[in-house]
């Protein structure tokens, strides 16, 4: 894999509960501002907080790009550094969507198994981050919530075979400002793909179900 090469997709979500005005997006946009090279096919995708969309809208993205990578950045009110998720979790939501549906299963995929863990190594990915420099802090986190970005994430490692990544950002201002999430994305993104470029198994990787 060349470089900075390939296709990704970066998602974001939309206003929900407390938060009108979503960091996530936010990020997302001062991403797309920063821009990852001139060899990388960069793609934003704003997604509605609704299942139905999260189920549909993901294996679209899929078939319509095929990107080397896809990324999705949710807001946690927890959260106080830039938190990378390991995993995605099949079943416990219960908690309604801003169309107030929730699965009536209460999962993601019928009869898939409990927990899917990206092919990247977040932990890797969380000390180079670190390492780059940029003025935030970066954590790692096995538990993504259970609402719609453990979903989000749960579909779309399910999809991909594992070459998917979630990412938590703290609410604007709590402590950082939108140009700080744009570029702390913007280096984890970086990290990644310079690790596909000395590894192609840390993305093209087939993980099993």
């Amino acid at each position: 894999m060349e470089k900075r090469g390939g296709c990704v997709v970066v998602t974001g979500f939309g206003p929900f509960g407390e938060h009108a005005v979503n960091a996530s997006w936010v990020a997302v946009q001062e991403l797309d501002k920063l821009g990852l090279g001139d060899r990388v096919e960069l793609h934003i995708y704003e997604v509605p907080v609704e299942y139905r969309t999260v189920q549909r809208l993901i294996p679209d993205l899929w078939i319509k790009h095929r990107p080397q990578l896809i990324v999705h950045v949710g807001v946690s009110g927890m959260a106080t550094a830039i938190t990378l998720e390991k995993c995605g979790h099949n079943q416990g939501y219960l908690r309604l969507d801003n169309r107030q549906f929730c699965p009536d299963t209460q999962c993601c995929v019928d009869g898939g198994p409990e927990c899917l863990q990206s092919c990247i190594d977040m932990d890797d990915v969380c000390r180079r981050a670190s390492a780059a420099g940029p003025d935030v802090q970066f954590t790692v986190s096995t538990d993504a919530g259970r609402y719609l970005c453990d979903f989000t994430y749960y579909t779309s490692l399910h999809e991909s075979h594992g070459r998917s990544v979630f990412i938590h950002v703290p609410p604007l201002g709590k402590p950082y400002t939108a140009a700080q999430l744009g570029r702390a994305l913007q280096t984890i993104l970086e990290v990644i793909l310079d690790m596909g470029e000395h590894s192609e198994d840390q993305i093209n990787c087939d993980c099993k179900h």
